[in-house]
Formats: structure tokens, C-alpha cells, sequence
């Protein structure tokens, strides 16, 4: 009996089920904890600030095709923000704002617990509202949802919280239409409704305002201007006793050349 328990027990050590102690195998190869710098602090709260430290990004560091920094991306949001107005669909605003989200989603990427990446969400939030199409108040709606999944806890969470709670609505503006041709004299239009009802919006999703724009006018094609007629002008009459002048004719051939006097000695 011995002998087969040893011969067992060398088996189960050959198949690395024990080890030479008797412990399994997954139990000696158990990984060992991950050392955290920030746990020697000494209360709690210098701990969450710095894992808070640790998770940032550097000042100096440049994301996105144009290479800008947090800060630079926060100022871009601001300034568009202010250039928009009350709305804007404009191109140059757009492509400047494109470059902001871009490099906004490269830090998000590298950094995703950078507790400053709520406030320049934020900011883009305000930005993405102002842009009446489709595409941006999608991007805004998104937006407002990922910030309170990723940072519930943050005031700028909280507000976009509130400001759902209330109402979000998404406005578009509709594509502007050719003004209806004239219609003849004596001939009754026929009503017309002014603009489209905007469509119910999906489960989970806002509201959708179409704004209708101005129609667009026709151009007038501008009709070519005649050009006056050249006048011809009369040659001055002969006086009746006038003799007629014949024309003379062209000479023909070489000229001869004159003979010159030779000097008298």
C-alpha cells in the first residue's frame, strides 16, 4: 500500500497537479497583487487624490490630428460656443469644433479616468447644442448620456442630469425648399400644409423640432442686351461741273534706282 500512494503521489507531482508540498499547482502560481503607490497615503481622502493625480493627463501633453492640449480643447469649445450665437450651421465653426471632439476623443482614449474630462464633455455638450443638424444634437444627446454613465458623480453629471429630467429636445433645420412658381391670374391655390410635422421620436431618444427655413427664390436669367446698329456713313457728293480723278496705279515691278551726277574735279 505504501508503495502505490508513492507511486501515485509521483505521478500527480509529474502532472503538476501538487506541488513538492503538497500544494496545488494553481495555488503556487497565484499572481501577486498589484502595488498601489497611493495606498501608503495616509487618509483616505490624500488616496483618491492621488489615484485623481495618476489618472490625469499632463499639461504639456497634445492629442488629435491638430496636437492640442486639455486646455486648448476646453478654450476651442468656449470661443465656438460664444461665435455661434443662439445656433449656427456654419462650415468654418463646424470643422473647428470637429477638431476639438477629435483630440477630446484621443484623451478619452489614453486617459479615460481623467476626472477632467467631465468639464470639457461638458463644454462640448453646450457646443454640439447650438449646431442645428442632425448629426450634432445626435453628438450632444450621446454626449449627455456618456457623462453620466462614466462621471456620475461630478456637478457637471449632475447637471446634465437635471437638464434631462427637464426636457431635451433635438433642433434641425429642415432643407430649404424652392418658392412655388406664380400662379396665374384667376386661379385658386390649393392649401397647402406650411411645413412637416416633426416625426415621434424613438424609445429612449428627444424630442425632434424641424425648423423650416425661407424658400429659396429663383434667379432671374438675365435677358442679352441688343447692341445698336453701326450707322453707315454717306460719302460727300461731286459738284456737278467736277471732273472725275482716276485712281492711279499701283506701280509694278522694282523701282529704278535715279542716276546720280559724278563731282567735277
Amino acid at each position: 500500500m505504501r508503495r502505490t500512494f508513492a507511486t501515485l503521489a509521483l505521478v500527480a507531482m509529474a502532472a503538476g497537479l501538487i506541488g513538492p508540498s503538497g500544494v496545488g499547482a494553481a495555488t503556487a502560481a497565484k499572481p501577486a497583487a498589484k502595488h498601489d503607490p497611493c495606498a501608503a497615503k495616509p487618509s483616505k481622502y490624500q488616496q483618491a487624490q492621488c489615484r485623481k493625480f495618476s489618472a490625469s493627463a499632463p499639461a504639456d501633453e497634445y492629442f488629435g490630428k491638430m496636437k492640442m492640449s486639455f486646455l486648448g480643447i476646453n478654450n476651442t469649445f468656449r470661443d465656438e460656443t460664444i461665435v455661434a450665437g443662439a445656433y449656427t450651421v456654419d462650415s468654418g465653426v463646424i470643422a473647428k469644433v470637429n477638431f476639438a471632439d477629435d483630440a477630446m476623443r484621443a484623451w478619452m482614449a489614453k486617459y479615460p479616468n481623467d476626472p477632467q474630462l467631465a468639464r470639457t464633455f461638458f463644454l462640448g455638450i453646450i457646443m454640439f447644442k447650438k449646431i442645428y443638424t442632425q448629426q450634432y444634437q445626435d453628438k450632444a444627446w450621446d454626449y449627455m448620456n456618456l457623462i453620466q454613465r462614466k462621471f456620475p458623480s461630478t456637478f457637471f453629471a449632475k447637471q446634465v442630469k437635471k437638464d434631462m429630467a427637464i426636457g431635451f429636445t433635438e433642433h434641425v433645420l429642415a432643407d430649404a425648399l424652392p418658392c412655388p412658381t406664380p400662379l396665374p391670374p384667376g386661379v385658386v391655390p390649393t392649401l397647402m400644409p406650411s411645413a412637416e410635422p416633426s416625426p415621434t421620436p424613438a424609445p429612449g431618444r428627444p424630442k425632434l423640432d424641424l425648423i423650416e427655413q425661407p424658400c429659396i427664390k429663383p434667379t432671374p436669367t438675365p435677358s442679352p442686351t441688343p447692341l445698336p446698329l453701326a450707322t453707315p456713313t454717306l460719302a460727300p457728293a461731286l459738284p456737278a461741273n467736277a471732273t472725275p480723278v482716276p485712281a492711279t496705279p499701283a506701280p509694278t515691278g522694282s523701282p529704278t534706282a535715279t542716276p546720280t551726277a559724278s563731282p567735277t574735279p
